[in-house]
């Protein structure tokens, strides 16, 4: 299991492949972000952006998912205090396929609860053509080896 002291700075974790579908596209968009150039690849909006295009929202989601396939559902992940900035530089359109990175780029451990370390992270989730479509920095908490066998 990954702690705290495995995610040493400059570490990256690669995450995927993920492809995405057209059906998965407008099922989240359906329940979750209903505009039409993600639900509807035959709308004139869908025609304005080149096709049907996954929510950004989406892409977070599917990001997340690499991360827990890729290192997360192996570590001591305490959660996450949220992130402090998402860009989402291209469109991730059906066929894609997803590829990513986490890189450590900031750690320290928490004054208050010295089992707990605290991670600045930096994502990047690319395309095939190898386009970066995302963009993501945020905060994670890990446990110490420590803070797990106590």
């Amino acid at each position: 299991m990954l702690t705290y002291e495995d995610f040493t700075i400059g570490r990256v974790f690669p995450m995927g492949p993920k492809t995405v579908t057209q059906e998965e596209i407008v099922a989240f968009a359906e329940k979750f972000d209903p505009q039409p150039f993600h639900t509807d690849p035959d709308s004139d909006m869908a025609a304005g952006v080149g096709g049907l295009i996954a929510s950004g929202w989406h892409t977070c989601g599917m990001m997340m998912r690499m991360m827990c396939d890729a290192y997360l559902l192996n570590s001591s992940s305490m959660g996450a205090p949220g992130l402090d900035e998402v860009r989402w530089l291209l469109p991730v359109r059906p066929g894609d396929v997803l590829t990513g990175t986490t890189k450590v780029v900031e750690r320290r451990i928490s004054k208050s609860r010295p089992t707990l370390g605290l991670l600045t992270l930096e994502y990047e989730v690319k395309n095939q053509k190898g386009e970066t479509v995302m963009l993501t920095k945020g905060t994670g908490m890990m446990a110490t080896r420590e803070g797990i066998s106590a």
